[in-house]
């Protein structure tokens, strides 16, 4: 454990932490001694020798006089240690995160990392500042009493010398049984913390079917499995405290019994014996206190094993230096990729010419966002290469690559704060005047109207005070004051309404004009508006081609078109059936 902070702690925090167990270290032997000079000071009490007693307590004054001193630094010393093991784990794993691929934070990562640093940081600060010092007086003040106790009596020395062995491995018996639950019981929390807020987020859809009343199954599935784990680490751990507590108590009776034996015997007087019990005392005393401080330890090396697990996820190679892609064409060469042993995409090859509209239509699962994920280098390609403007992506610094994409998804995040501040993200040292330009023409401007404050109107955490169709003219606003050359669309209008829809799409023509664009359609009239389209099928290509071409080809994408109009209520006129001369709504 103290390697591994020590490992994870930085210089700095590192050198005071070892200041620290120095002078912990040195406090325990401090009290030890305190404790063995209480066997000369109670003879001399007892055999009223009182120069003699004045003079061991005079020693005894001064040696608890220099574990005061010691002790206040220690103290202070511990403090200083957990501040900096904080900052520099908060830091190390903010750095890191920050450095990971963005495919990376899934739902269940999300939740742990949120659990890591907060209770995790939190756990692992605890140890410098609360539990060394009871860990260390538990063993090494012990062991300077057995030390003291061979010049005084070797047999009692020796009597709680046997008894050590037996407190250290039932010790880290009791610790063991803490850890192993510790494992369920973080997984469980990370579990109820994330249904807690998918439950608070589903609140309108609950309430819409009347199912606030009885709650949400997999909530309290969560809470129930919670709540076990926490009673199962009560119950598991408390035989091994208890344990614990016997063997101290076992300990201390044998060397009560032998010293009677002793004094019964003739070999050491009553005076020296009450004496050394006195010490057989002050031996078990830090032992019991710190019965219950095996298990938090364990805790607190669990979650520094999880950071350092995180840690060492490796992040994407980062390119060293700048590259200059000679325009915004992008090239599929060959592109393979898997989720984990699951392939997604195979032998995938295509050409978005700059300033085109490239559309990617195909069935669920079939890697159309994966697709556009992986031109965000939400992760690397497996085989082949992504290249714009003749530039492989992973020759791309990740600021160069992004300062060339805007990406627009269904699902919108945006940010507590105004609506202004979650534009302006887009380009932060961008005018008032640019700013208000790009809100009008994503028809933000027309959200803005309607509220008391304006452009200044705060949209609440994740945009909650927004409409869906809002947030995402307001997400629109900001990619088109990025300005990026290159569009990456997760149809944005899929599950929009009609009045919200209208508004996108024109906020859309104003975003991608003039742009390299490759969306992931759904809707039919951006499916027929594209240069080309790319219809993908079980992670091939399946076809490739114009629209007219490929309703022509009477393949995959003309069942698929036949499919979206019928779905849709749309039907055809003007021309020979296959034509799409002209669509409008069914009756």
């Amino acid at each position: 454990m103290i390697g591994s902070l020590l490992a994870v702690a930085g210089p700095d925090a590192a050198g005071t932490l070892r200041r620290n167990l120095v002078g912990l270290v040195t406090e325990a032997v401090l009290m030890g001694l305190g404790f063995a000079l209480l066997v000369p000071l109670l003879r001399a009490v007892l055999s009223a020798d009182m120069p003699a007693a004045w003079n061991w307590l005079a020693a005894m004054a001064v040696v608890l006089a220099v574990y005061a001193l010691v002790r206040y630094r220690t103290q202070l010393a511990g403090y200083r240690a957990a501040i900096g093991l904080g900052e520099r784990l908060f830091g190390q794993l903010g750095d890191h995160i920050a450095r990971l691929p963005l495919g990376w934070f899934e739902a269940e990562r999300v939740g742990r990392i949120s659990r890591l640093t907060s209770q995790g940081v939190i756990d692992v600060m605890g140890v410098p500042a609360h539990l060394l010092r009871p860990i260390v007086t538990a063993f090494v003040t012990p062991a300077t009493v057995i030390a003291v106790m061979f010049l005084f009596d070797w047999r009692l020395a020796l009597a709680a010398l046997i008894t050590a062995p037996i407190v250290a491995l039932v010790y880290r018996w009791s610790g063991d049984l803490v850890q192993r639950t510790d494992l369920r019981t973080d997984a469980a929390a990370v579990e109820a913390a994330g249904r807690i807020v998918e439950f608070a987020q589903a609140q309108a859809v609950l309430r819409a079917f009347g199912r606030s009343a009885q709650g949400h199954r997999e909530l309290d599935a969560a809470l129930r499995e919670q709540r076990d784990a926490a009673r199962a680490q009560i119950f598991t751990a408390a035989p091994g405290i208890a344990a614990f507590m016997l063997v101290i108590q076992l300990a201390f009776t044998i060397i009560l019994l032998f010293g009677t034996s002793l004094a019964l015997g003739g070999d050491i007087d009553v005076a020296e014996l009450l004496a050394l019990l006195v010490l057989a005392v002050r031996y078990v005393e830090p032992l019991a206190a710190a019965a219950d401080l095996g298990g938090a330890l364990r805790i607190s090396r669990n979650s520094l094993a999880r950071m350092d697990e995180l840690l060492a996820t490796e992040p994407l190679p980062e390119a060293t230096a700048s590259a200059h892609p000679a325009g915004a064409e992008i090239v599929f060469d060959d592109v393979r990729f898997a989720y984990d042993d699951r392939p997604v995409l195979e032998g995938v090859s295509f050409v978005v010419p700059e300033g085109n509209m490239t559309a990617i239509v195909g069935p669920s699962g079939s890697g159309k966002t994966t697709l556009l994920r992986l031109i965000a280098r939400f992760w690397d390609v497996d085989a082949g290469a992504i290249r714009i403007g003749g530039t492989d992506l992973r020759a791309l610094p990740t600021e160069d690559l992004m300062a060339r994409l805007s990406v627009v998804f269904q699902d919108v995040y945006l940010f507590e704060g105004t609506i202004e501040e979650n534009i302006r993200l887009g380009w932060p040292e961008a005018s008032d005047e640019e700013v208000q330009e790009a809100a009008r023409l994503a028809l933000v401007d027309e959200i803005a109207e309607r509220l008391p404050q304006g452009l200044a109107s705060r949209v609440g955490e994740g945009g909650v005070a927004l409409s869906g169709g809002e947030r995402q003219r307001v997400s629109i606003a900001r990619a088109i004051l990025k300005d990026a050359p290159i569009i990456l669309l997760d149809e944005a209008t899929a599950a929009l309404d009609p009045l919200n829809e209208a508004a996108v799409q024109q906020a859309l023509r104003a975003l991608t004009k003039e742009k390299t664009l490759l969306v992931v359609a759904h809707r039919l009239q951006t499916v027929r508006a594209a240069d080309q389209i790319i219809v993908l099928d079980q992670g091939r290509i399946a076809e490739h081609g114009t629209h007219d071409e490929l309703l022509a080809a009477s393949g995959r994408y003309a069942a698929f078109w036949n499919e979206r109009v019928r779905a849709a209520g749309w039907r055809l006129h003007g021309g020979p059936a296959g034509d799409g001369a002209s669509m409008q709504a069914g009756g």
